[in-house]
């Protein structure tokens, strides 16, 4: 794989990551905002709070799942296993690694994940 291309994506993931802990910090202040109101207002104003604390929780586990696999990807590109399949062992495309640039499996044996998990 071209060099120039893994320093690209590197960097791509370390904006990305920076980004998402960006993104956890802010959402772990307006869920202590949150924890501080529950008590006041109304009936409806309680329900709205516990909605949006579920909402905030959600966000941040997809955002803690994908910061996770931009680790792994940084941890491949630091050990020269970026853009190689997990799985086969065949190489990645390109294309797929633009658009997913944490990408750990060819789009062959995503494809076959995602069937098993169906």
């Amino acid at each position: 794989m071209d060099k120039e291309f893994i320093e690209k994506s590197r960097e791509a993931l370390i904006k990305e990551r920076e980004e998402i802990l960006a993104s956890l910090s802010e959402q772990n202040e307006q869920m202590q905002n949150l924890v501080g109101t529950v008590e006041t207002g109304d009936e409806a104003d309680r329900a709205a709070d516990r909605i949006d604390g579920t909402l905030l929780n959600s966000l941040s586990e997809a955002s803690s799942r994908r910061l996770m696999l931009i680790d792994n990807a940084l941890e491949r590109i630091k050990n020269g296993k970026y853009g190689i399949c997990r799985a086969c062992g065949q190489e990645i495309a390109v294309g797929r690694l633009e658009a997913i640039p944490y990408a750990a499996l060819c789009i062959t044996c995503q494809t076959k994940v995602d069937r098993q998990n169906r």
